[in-house]
């Protein structure tokens, strides 16, 4: 169980993270006609708008939510916020993110799978890594059940200490989370997994956000008669 554990939280991400920068970087440097989202808005708009608000400001919420809370070391806010009241603070910003995102994906996922243009459109990766989406953030808010049993914080230090070593290249990185509940592990994996599909998949238009858009000259498209 030790050597799966290893295998998994202390080889694994590493892995993971050198298939999603380097296969990023490939498909960008050879592949930059596929770079886009693949919308189908204008096969089928109906629910899309709403779908689309409630999945990606989830998503933003969640992802930004990880990144700064498993990354930011314990010194930095320790005096601002206890680990416990970070944790309090997680399940009730991550599970009102979890439920906006996994309703929007879940709207996406049936669009995909049910409406006939949509599904003439789309690639077995388009229906795959919706699917395994909603899959990740149902489990996300599954976690919150076994952290509901301990507020004090230890287990989200635990994960802390995991990030930060998997980014620090540290070893012995999957000691830290080998006791942890077996859905946080099962979470993990798959966010991990995401990582490694990610270069593959239309998620890489998440690196292409229009931020000149908003700082561009006005342009004059129709003058008024």
């Amino acid at each position: 169980m030790s050597y799966i554990n290893t295998l998994l939280f202390g080889i694994y991400p590493y892995i993971a993270l050198l298939v999603l920068f380097v296969g990023t970087w490939v498909r960008y440097d050879h592949g930059q006609f596929t770079w886009k989202a693949h919308s189908s808005q204008m096969l089928r708009k109906s629910n899309m708008v709403l779908a689309s608000v409630l999945f990606h400001v989830g998503v933003l919420v969640i992802f930004f939510g990880h990144l700064v809370g498993l990354l930011t070391p314990h010194w930095a806010y320790e005096w601002v916020i206890t680990p416990g009241q970070k944790q309090v603070m997680a399940i009730v910003v991550g599970g009102i993110a979890g439920l906006m995102a996994i309703l929007g994906g879940g709207m996406l996922a049936w669009r995909r799978m049910t409406d006939p243009r949509i599904q003439a459109s789309s690639t077995f990766a388009d229906n795959m890594i919706i699917i395994i989406l909603v899959v990740q953030l149902a489990l996300g808010l599954l976690t919150i059940l076994p952290t509901l049993g301990h507020l004090d914080g230890g287990t989200i230090l635990k994960f802390s200490a995991w990030a930060q070593g998997v980014f620090t290249l540290q070893g012995g990185v999957a000691d830290h989370i080998a006791d942890v509940h077996w859905i946080y592990k099962t979470h993990i994996f798959l966010g991990l997994t995401i990582f490694v599909l990610f270069p593959f998949t239309r998620l890489v238009h998440m690196l292409s956000v229009p931020v000149e858009y908003f700082g561009r000259k006005y342009q004059v498209v129709r003058k008024r008669a």
